[in-house]
């Protein structure tokens, strides 16, 4: 029986390059949003909010990250995963951190879920396409 096994996490580094590309993306589509990314237990490892980005877009950037690490899918792809069960539907969005709306993705590397980031501040379109671009400057994909 093993005692203990390895977790692979985001690093720091990372995570700074990746908030940062969110925001400039969104900046380029004329949008200040703020842009989170935690660790695979969703723990916060990088957050940068951009020139003019709400205040209430901090928590919900996060949420969206750490829904995207929890459950190792986009804030949006658990909802549509979990629309056929309208209970476990209403007993997820229920629960703190959750959000299921567009934003938030997993970070994925050789197989493991590393974190995740979320963006908050602009349409959901915009909010996915920042968080796409900051998995992109990683080298990563939705």
């Amino acid at each position: 029986m093993s005692l203990a096994r390895d977790l692979r996490a985001v690093t720091a580094e990372a995570a700074l390059a990746a908030v940062k590309a969110a925001v400039a993306a969104a900046a380029a589509r004329g949008v200040a949003v703020v842009a989170a990314v935690v660790d695979p237990g969703g723990h916060l490892v990088a957050s940068l909010r951009g020139d003019g980005a709400f205040a209430a877009s901090i928590g919900i950037a996060h949420d969206k990250a750490w829904t995207a690490a929890i459950f190792k899918a986009s804030t949006e792809g658990l909802a549509a995963g979990l629309s056929g069960n309208p209970v476990l539907l209403a007993g997820i969005a229920a629960r703190p951190n959750v959000v299921l709306f567009g934003g938030g993705l997993p970070m994925s590397h050789e197989g493991a879920v590393i974190g995740g980031i979320g963006v908050s501040g602009g349409s959901e379109d915009d909010d996915r396409a920042a968080a796409a671009a900051g998995l992109a400057a990683l080298g990563l994909s939705a």
